[in-house]
């Protein structure tokens, strides 16, 4: 009795004493991501105020700290939230509506007519509810995009709690928001001041490539990324036909050094996809810190080759994972998938079972993505003082069935539909597998009606 006594008393004490937690989570095993790749076996994240408090021992956690409320996941890995750096989000209402075809043909024959016919704000909020809601439902927390309405986009993804980095298409032809490059130009810098201080969305400023744009739309929109201190996102080297039509038309330059040529590297970029560089683009993009959104899916499914990726990491410049899509290019938003083929179709294009390993392949879905974007201070490993975006992945299906190494599973094994919950700015947006902040049967229903409406103008 004297016994159980003290034993309460001492709870009592440690409860006391215990700092204040808004959320703890604990789980089997703890993928951090941080320098030394640590992973702690029963371990716990403690989480206040959007940011992580500590990560440790599931013990050490419980008694340092006091949660308001708990998620326990001892049949999970609890790890980074995942960093699609590559989207166009509302592009989800047009999957299947053109595949199989080469990307030139799929623009200029059906997308670009399909959206010239289809998109406006709304058919934009909708799109992007669907794709962020498949996006949380698969361990990403945070999305980079390219799209037209981007200030419908960045609304509706505050609206779900989740983050993103959000650029607005200039364009060289008329646009579903705006007709000229000039308005769009004007409008994105609108979008930048509204939403640069946001905590969830940052504002970027996103040409479409050097062939949809002119060169002082380029040099426009670099002037406007350096004013505001954003990044400043491009499609590059995607194809080979890409990269001979910029030879022909400027003096045998590729992409890379027509962009250096024309000034607009000058300040934080991304570039989406990066096939065709060659070793002198590789030097370029290394000297102007450029992060290369690899998009394995999408080159596959277009043919448009393999990219360098392992030559591109050895030089140390920053590469994380895209899905593009989700039409024609790549028809989902699964990083799972990606994480799985970036690494075999760098086995196979180097005909090597060792290059880029499961450790490698999980990095750039989570602190490469974030090193990428130059936001690896604030997002991509589980480290005290970061902001609180993770997830936990079950184990408790057959292919999560016996675990050896943490990594293997992650890459090889366990799919999107294993995840079970996330964990956005600290605030729960999906738990046990439910969406918290979306409403499925809502935009089930608004994307039937949409899709009825594409459906009729493609006749």
């Amino acid at each position: 009795m004297r016994l159980s006594s003290i034993s309460l008393s001492l709870l009592f004490c440690s409860l006391l004493s215990a700092t204040p937690a808004d959320l703890i989570l604990s789980a089997g095993r703890v993928v951090t991501m941080d320098a030394q790749r640590t992973v702690i076996v029963n371990g716990a994240v403690a989480i206040a105020k959007g940011r992580i408090l500590a990560v440790g021992p599931k013990a050490e956690i419980d008694q340092k700290y006091q949660a308001a409320k708990r998620i326990d996941r001892p049949d999970a890995i609890l790890a980074p939230g995942l960093i699609n750096t590559h989207t166009h989000a509302p592009m989800s209402l047009l999957r299947g509506i053109a595949d199989d075809l080469t990307l030139q043909k799929w623009l200029e024959k059906f997308i670009f007519p399909a959206e010239a016919k289809n998109v406006n704000e709304q058919f934009v909020r909708v799109g992007t509810r669907l794709a962020v809601l498949e996006m949380m439902l698969g361990g990403t927390t945070t999305y980079v995009d390219m799209y037209y309405f981007e200030g419908a986009i960045a609304e509706e993804t505050k609206k779900a709690g989740m983050r993103a980095v959000l650029g607005q298409t200039i364009i060289g032809f008329p646009a579903p928001d705006y007709k000229t490059p000039e308005l769009a130009l004007a409008g994105t810098e609108k979008f930048i001041q509204r939403f640069k201080d946001d905590a969830l969305i940052m504002p970027t400023v996103a040409p479409h490539a050097i062939y949809t744009n002119s060169p002082e739309t380029l040099k426009a929109a670099r002037a406007l990324a350096d004013k505001y201190k954003t990044l400043f996102v491009i499609h590059v080297s995607e194809t080979q036909k890409e990269n001979s039509d910029c030879g022909r038309d400027h003096n045998n330059m590729t992409p890379t050094a027509y962009l250096e040529s024309l000034g607009a590297l000058t300040g934080r970029t991304l570039f989406a996809h990066a096939v065709w560089t060659r070793a002198n683009d590789i030097i370029t993009i290394k000297r102007h810190n450029i992060g290369i959104a690899h998009c394995p899916s999408s080159n596959m499914k277009l043919g448009s080759g393999t990219a360098n990726v392992m030559g591109l990491l050895r030089t140390g410049i920053a590469v994380g994972l895209g899905t593009d899509g989700p039409a024609g290019s790549n028809n989902d938003f699964d990083m799972f998938e990606e994480m799985d083929l970036a690494s075999k179709l760098a086995k196979v294009s180097a005909q090597d079972p060792t290059v880029l390993p499961a450790t490698q392949a999980f990095a750039m879905a989570t602190i490469g993505g974030a090193q990428a974007l130059g936001l690896e201070k604030e997002i991509g490993s589980l480290e005290a003082g970061k902001k609180a975006d993770l997830i936990t992945v079950s184990t408790s299906a057959p292919n999560g069935w016996p675990m050896h190494d943490v990594y293997s599973m992650l890459v090889y094994s366990l799919k999107a539909s294993d995840v079970q919950d996330v964990v956005i700015e600290g605030k729960p947006t999906v738990e046990n597998r439910k969406a918290l902040t979306l409403n499925p049967v809502e935009i089930r229903r608004d994307v039937k009606l949409l899709r009825d409406k594409v459906d009729a103008s493609l006749k």
